[in-house]
């Protein structure tokens, strides 16, 4: 579970409720007729720019913004270093026996185990990568499209709201209505917006960098081991490809000297 991810919307949401109920009772801010123009405004525009099927399978890639288990890039170079050791001196059958977490990389290393060609073998993780990029890539396009369509729908409802107040303004019963309409259609447009749409977007863009990185690791690392690389100088490529504050080995680093 991403707790920053957790705690920013639970403690957003506090905090604009907090402040309603700080002036005013919480019904006076639920208007039906602002709801479904922003709501069903952007799932209408949202689904104009999407297929139906990626607009939904949004929804399933956006848990990853609160729900992650994604590996430490270090700990999978250590990982990785430790089979390339195995393999040296046991030979690559040896990887039968060893325990691997991380789905991507058993994938390539029963590949190697079968006796898969080394380009072969890379083709095939690096076809899962791209496919992966594209998914997450999705996922972000209609969070961000959410974010731009919501208060831009805000806008249309305030228009609305302001056509019938003018067209009202002799009969002081339907002013009330119509400016809730126009104010509060402005206010659903941003929550949804800067409170929702764009952070999700955002995060699934860290997480997506953060995955390409850990594959990307992993169809080196399985080269490696399938070209026979010495573990040390194996590690030592692996780490250049980590930011420069997550290079720096560890004494106790799993290679052979």
């Amino acid at each position: 579970m991403d707790i920053a991810t957790l705690v920013g919307l639970v403690f957003g949401i506090a905090v604009v409720l907090v402040s309603i109920l700080m002036g005013a009772e919480l019904t006076a801010f639920i208007d039906p007729p602002s709801i479904m123009i922003v709501g069903g405004g952007t799932l209408s525009v949202t689904l104009m720019r999407f297929p139906l099927k990626t607009v939904f399978g949004s929804f399933k890639i956006a848990m990853k913004a609160f729900k992650t288990k994604i590996a430490e890039p270090t700990a999978l170079i250590k990982r990785t270093v430790e089979l390339a050791a195995v393999v040296r001196r046991e030979g690559l059958l040896a990887l039968e026996n060893e325990k691997v977490d991380d789905e991507f990389l058993g994938k390539g290393l029963r590949l190697c185990i079968d006796g898969v060609e080394p380009e072969f073998v890379r083709k095939v993780l690096e076809s899962e990568l791209d496919q992966t990029v594209g998914r997450h890539q999705s996922g972000q396009k209609v969070f961000k499209a959410i974010g731009d369509a919501a208060p831009a729908m805000g806008m249309v409802g305030t228009l609305i709201g302001l056509v019938i107040l003018l067209r009202n303004m002799d009969d002081p019963k339907s002013i009330g209505p119509a400016m809730a309409v126009a104010i509060l259609t402005t206010l659903y447009g941003s929550l949804i917006a800067n409170m929702f749409a764009i952070p999700v977007a955002e995060k699934l863009e860290l997480r997506s960098g953060q995955e390409v990185l850990n594959k990307t690791l992993v169809i080196e690392a399985v080269s490696a081991i399938q070209e026979g690389r010495n573990p040390r100088v194996m590690e030592e490529f692996l780490r250049s490809h980590l930011p420069s504050a997550l290079q720096k080995v560890d004494d106790g680093g799993g290679g052979e000297k």
